[in-house]
Parts: C-alpha cells; structure tokens; sequence
C-alpha cells in the first residue's frame, strides 16, 4: 500500500511539474517575442520590382511600425536573378550571415533551394496562419509537413479579352466563359475570319500557355516521387496538341521576346491575352483601350476529365532565413501584415495591382470596387475567386530545366517531330541532368 502510495503521489508531482514547465515555456516564448519587438529592430529584405514588390514591402513596414515603432524594414532592391544568385552562393560557401532576414522568393523556386537547403529556412507552421490563404499557393511552400513561405502576389490566369475586337466579330464576351481550349480554337477561327486578328499570342520560346494548361489539369512534369513525368503524361501530350493546332490555324502567333508580347496586346494584335493576372498593369496601360476590356476565366482541356477553368502563371512568396538574428519578430510582422492586414492590400492594390492570394482581402471594398477600364466589371474580386479553385501542384526541384525541355520539344513539334518523340527525349534530357 505504502508504495503504490509513494507511486501516485510521484505521478501527481510529476505532472504538475509537466505542466508548470509548459506553462513557463509558453510564457518565455510570448515574452521573448515581446522583448524582441520593443528594442530596436532592424529587418532586412530582398525583393525585386520597386513598383511591386519593393511597393507593397515598404507598405507593410509603415502598417507595422505603427504598432511596433521600434521597428525599420530596410528593402534592398534587388532582381530574382541576382537575389537567386546570392542565395545560392552564399549558403554554398556556409557564408548565411551576409543573408537579410527575409527574401522573396518566385513560387517556382521555393522547393529547389528549400530541398537543396534544408536548414537555410524557417518553416512557418504555428506562426502563420496558412489556412487564409489560396491553398494552390500554400502548397508551394510545403515540404515534408512544413510551410516555408507566406504567399503574397496571386498569378491566377485569366483571359483578358478585347470586348471590342470580339463583338466585331459577332460574338459575346460569355461565349468565352466556362469554355474548353478546343471551344476556344472555334471562336478563335471565327474572329481571324471576321477581323483578321489572331485570337491569342505567346513567346516563341517559352511554354508558358503549355504550363497554364497542364497546372488546370492539376498536374506537372513530375509525379508523386518527383521524377519527370513528360511522355506518358495524357494531360502534358493534350497541352501541346492544342498549342500546336492554335499557332499552325493562326489563332495564336508567336513573338520573339516579352517585349513583343506586350506590344501584340496594347498595339491590338491580337484579341485577348490569357496569363496572370499580373497582367493588368500592363492591359491598363494604353488608357485610349479603357471600356474596351473584359476578363472571363481560363480554357480547360476538354480531353482531361480532372481539368478546370483555373490555373496559375507566376506569382511569388516571402520566405524568413534561419540565420535571422531577430525570427520571431520577422515571423509577427509577416503575420501582421501580408497575412493579416486588409489595411495593406487596400493600399496596394489600386497603386500596384497587387492583387492578394490572402482570402480575407476578397471582403474589402476595394476589391469590391469597379473596374472602368474593364467596362466596369468588379475584376480583382473575380480573379480572387478565381485563385481559390486552382489546383495544385508541386513544381519539383529540376522545375526550370523540365519548362526548358517541353519548350524545346515544342518547337521540334511544331517543326514535324512527333509528340510522343519529342515529349519522350525531353524527359529523357531531363533524367540525365537529375542522375537517373
């Protein structure tokens, strides 16, 4: 009796020991991120595009000195290329200390430099709230059951049509609604009859159209295992059936570089552009155009029973770096701001069109707001409709490489060759760089 006595009374103090440590390590953490904010702070960050990205940084930096005044978010402008770069060299050489505390990194690039350096990133799990925003978006960031970036610009595509152009050629804008690419030819063919205008244009050398088709699938280049997964891939072989029956009937042309392909849409080449919706910065651009312009959602491949009038094209996240001398405070003020605050994404998105992939600004106003450039159509809280029904899907780490060799394939397609052929030696080209 005495030692099942002794037994319980140990159990009782042991447990109150349990919970007292936990309750101290809860408080410890809520006081040291107390502490961390009310001296001075200073965060670094990488980003690109002082219009965009550097734009909306420098905002959410005012949104949280207002309540942590104590704290300076120092943007250093900088190009993904030369940001990638730096990233790359630096953690190769075990140099983490010349890193800001925060970067912002392209969506297609997280996985690769997240799986190629585990231990250069903090994950955000109960840190951040990810469940607010598009899940399409989250997934990039997910790697072995952990988060490691905030979403922030939303690339859901969209087809920018020219109201005009199509109406003059007998049709609707919501003929083009809900439609699949194959529809998407017929209507095509009838607007370069009737106005002789193509229907669409895409750069040469890119597979950028190719990539927004195989994502509304909900599919990549890579399966389950992150192996490539080009020539027994039914959706990736439909794509560039597709492609190529635009560009040989006429409905899309080709252009030599981005340049020429924004000069196509403002200087009305063609009558629609389906990407990002990053595009409306540049479609706004010409103001004689203004009324002329409406969005409806994206084409499906109606061979593929999983695909959707929703994709992706583009789009970037900010990401904290382990060796940060300050985590907490850049883990709260990423909180605040890009996945808290509707204050900041009312203030960048009329100035910038930085649309949000955080849900919650979809209930703003601003977004609630007309669109007179686009013949008064509410665009910003379609388009977040839009973002929240995109599948999604996992870029894998050779994800640069694999778009270079489909869009090598397309143009050996597009010269003759075979689909199955083409499709096959790219993947092949692809397994050779990875090891396989």
């Amino acid at each position: 009796m005495k030692k099942r006595f002794f037994l319980g009374a140990f159990m009782v103090v042991l447990f109150f020991s349990m919970l007292a440590s936990c309750s101290k390590k809860v408080t410890e953490k809520k006081e040291t991120t107390e502490a961390a904010t009310s001296k001075p702070v200073t965060l670094t960050v990488w980003c690109w595009d002082p219009t965009f990205n550097v734009y909306a940084m420098n905002e959410a930096a005012k949104i949280y000195k207002t309540d942590h005044p104590n704290v300076t978010v120092t943007v250093v402008e900088t190009p993904w290329a030369d940001l990638q770069q730096k990233l790359i060299t630096a953690l190769s050489a075990n140099q983490a200390d010349t890193l800001p505390d925060i970067i912002l990194c392209q969506d297609n690039a997280i996985q690769k430099n997240v799986m190629n350096y585990p231990k250069a990133f903090l994950p955000m799990n109960g840190k951040i709230n990810l469940s607010q925003f598009a899940q399409f978006k989250v997934g990039y960031g997910a790697i072995d059951g952990k988060n490691y970036s905030v979403p922030f610009d939303n690339g859901a595509t969209a087809t920018f049509l020219r109201r005009d152009i199509v109406e003059a050629a007998g049709l609707k804008v919501s003929d083009f609604n809900d439609i699949t690419w194959e529809r998407f030819i017929e209507l095509g063919k009838i607007v370069k009859a009737k106005t002789g205008k193509a229907m669409v244009s895409y750069v040469g050398n890119e597979p950028d159209c190719i990539m927004i088709m195989l994502q509304s699938a909900g599919t990549w280049l890579f399966d389950k295992d992150g192996k490539p997964y080009m020539k027994n891939n039914e959706a990736l072989k439909a794509a560039v059936k597709v492609y190529a029956e635009m560009i040989r009937d006429g409905v899309c042309v080709n252009v030599t570089d981005w340049n020429a392909y924004i000069a196509s849409i403002n200087n009305s080449v063609v009558a629609s552009a389906i990407n990002g919706c990053w595009m409306v910065g540049s479609i706004s651009s010409v103001k004689e155009q203004s009324g002329k312009w409406a969005i409806v959602n994206t084409p499906r491949l109606g061979e593929i029973s999983s695909a959707v009038n929703y994709s992706n094209q583009g789009g970037s996240s900010w990401m904290v770096m382990a060796n940060s001398k300050n985590p907490a405070v850049a883990m709260d003020f990423l909180d605040k701001t890009f996945a808290g605050s509707k204050k900041l994404y009312e203030t960048i998105l009329p100035s910038s069109g930085a649309i949000a992939t955080w849900l919650p600004a979809a209930e703003s106003d601003v977004y609630d707001q007309s669109n007179e450039f686009f013949g008064g159509q509410k665009i910003y809280k379609d388009i977040v409709a839009y973002s929240g029904k995109i599948p999604q899907v996992k870029y894998g780490v050779f994800n640069y490489e694999a778009r270079d060799a489909v869009g090598r394939a397309m143009t050996d397609i597009l010269a003759g060759k075979s689909i199955d052929k083409a499709l096959s030696e790219a993947q092949d080209n692809v397994e050779f760089l990875m090891g396989y």
